[in-house]
């Protein structure tokens, strides 16, 4: 079997095109119809399927392009052992979630590095989907996503068609987060009805609106005012310079909201709890600065989740 015929597979599947993926692999159309021809004959199986939106992977399909593209993996790691110096190259990715403890242990980490060494260093601050489909496609080894526990079943599922495992980082409550300046930044915790005259700021990968819309929307308050923010300053910079606006968070270290005049409310509404957990595919081996990584990333969330205690990592 020719490896080689999978990375045209996969390129097939990321275009969507058997004609746009020919001119990215620098071949003829014809050519490439013939080795994915060659390869569904020796597989037995039909990889594509042609729609009205382009070429799509079959049911049986999805599930060889997923072991082909960890086969691909293996393969370059295979290859980099024969690059020159090995030990000089400090090689380290992650996929991470818009969340404050995450992103002070990505800066830790990265702030631990030797700067005397060559660096191959990719972040990536993303959705929990997104994560999930870059760790099952082989683009980073390791990734971290929240979700909330009401969507627990579908996330559960998807790791598990992928072949990732996952392992528990922190489950918390969602806090009532708004600026200081507001009156009801004063009180030690808030009712669901108070919420309704704010504008609420909301990640736009913070449901799943794939799913059926019985979820959190239909739990709590329905706002009738929304701005979607993608980014995690820029929510910060909202809530301080519009003080009618707020967002459910869970715990945020207490600098960072001094920093930005914020405060943080408990409620007695049912929005629900959030869940971080470290995902990798099936048999995957951690390498040394990976190990690091979610040493700081450990310590990070105890700072905010034991404030005062100082606790260690893992």
């Amino acid at each position: 079997m020719n490896t080689q015929h999978f990375k045209y597979a996969v390129e097939v599947e990321r275009t969507g095109s058997i004609t746009q993926a020919a001119d990215n692999l620098y071949m003829a159309q014809p050519n490439l119809s013939k080795a994915i021809k060659e390869l569904e004959d020796t597989l037995g199986i039909s990889i594509f399927r042609r729609t009205s939106k382009g070429v799509v992977p079959t049911e049986k399909g999805a599930e060889f392009l997923v072991y082909a593209k960890r086969i691909l993996m293996q393969l370059e790691k295979v290859e980099a052992l024969n690059a020159p110096q090995p030990e000089l190259l400090q090689h380290f990715g992650v996929s991470v979630p818009r969340v404050s403890y995450v992103a002070r242990a990505v800066t830790r980490f990265l702030s631990m590095l030797d700067p005397g060494k060559q660096m191959d260093v990719h972040v990536c601050e993303t959705g929990a989907r997104e994560t999930i489909e870059q760790v099952a496609e082989g683009q980073f080894n390791i990734g971290v996503v929240r979700y909330r526990l009401l969507y627990e079943n579908y996330f559960t599922r998807a790791l598990e068609e992928r072949h990732l495992r996952s392992e528990l980082i922190w489950e918390a409550d969602c806090l009532v987060t708004l600026s200081e300046k507001h009156p009801l930044a004063k009180r030690r915790n808030v009712e669901t009805e108070a919420l309704g005259d704010l504008i609420e700021l909301v990640n736009d990968d913070a449901d799943a609106p794939y799913l059926p819309d019985a979820g959190r929307r239909a739990q709590g308050v329905q706002p009738v005012r929304r701005i979607m923010v993608n980014d995690r300053a820029n929510q910060f910079e909202l809530l301080d310079r519009l003080p009618g606006t707020f967002m459910w968070a869970t715990p945020v270290p207490k600098d960072m909201l001094s920093r930005f005049g914020l405060v943080q409310l408990q409620s007695m509404s049912r929005e629900g709890r959030s869940r971080d957990a470290l995902i990798y595919p099936e048999g995957y081996s951690m390498s040394p600065l990976e190990q690091r990584f979610i040493n700081e990333l450990y310590i990070a969330r105890n700072e905010v989740a034991f404030p005062g205690r100082g606790l260690a990592g893992i």
